[in-house]
């Protein structure tokens, strides 16, 4: 079942860091360099992440957390940027580890586009890192092109050298 939140308050904290727990236990060495203890800053790199979600991700118009649910468990999510009519930027797409190569991330990115194409012609663009091979191969199953050689960050307006820009494009 494929979830759309548009609220934080519509979703369940811990099940979407179950989703992210891999990326965020990786991303502790670059939030917290001088830590002694790592892992013992989980619990406030998760309660940074959410209150990103919350105060930031949410505050604009437009936006949504979309989520894969199978068999009770959370199993992938993404977070859609709606930058302008007709233009969107996926961020934090992510698979449970033990749902990998299940093809939850293209159930959820076809689900996504399904949902945006309720709305008219779009353009859904990612920036996909170069050597992330499963992510660029899911994209281009899903519909993806590589439109640059190097990929737009639309939320923040900087290109990514190690990613390449991906797009969806969808005219009715």
């Amino acid at each position: 079942m494929l979830y759309k939140f548009e609220t934080f308050d519509q979703i369940d904290p811990r099940r979407l860091m179950d989703i992210y727990q891999e990326s965020n236990t990786e991303n502790l060495d670059y939030f917290y360099p001088d830590a002694p203890d790592k892992m013992a800053m989980l619990p406030q790199l998760e309660q940074n992440f959410l209150h990103f979600v919350e105060t930031d991700f949410f505050s604009k118009p437009g936006n949504a957390y979309f989520v894969l649910e199978e068999s009770g468990v959370w199993r992938s999510a993404l977070r859609v940027y709606r930058i302008k009519e007709g233009l969107y930027y996926i961020e934090a797409l992510e698979t449970r580890p033990d749902s990998r190569r299940r093809g939850c991330a293209a159930r959820l990115l076809n689900g996504v586009i399904a949902e945006l194409q309720r709305g008219g012609p779009f353009r859904l663009c990612d920036c996909v890192n170069k050597k992330n091979l499963p992510s660029l191969k899911t994209h281009q199953k899903c519909g993806f092109s590589i439109v640059s050689d190097s990929g737009m960050d639309y939320r923040r307006g900087e290109s990514r050298d190690k990613s390449y820009g991906m797009e969806y494009r969808w005219q009715q």
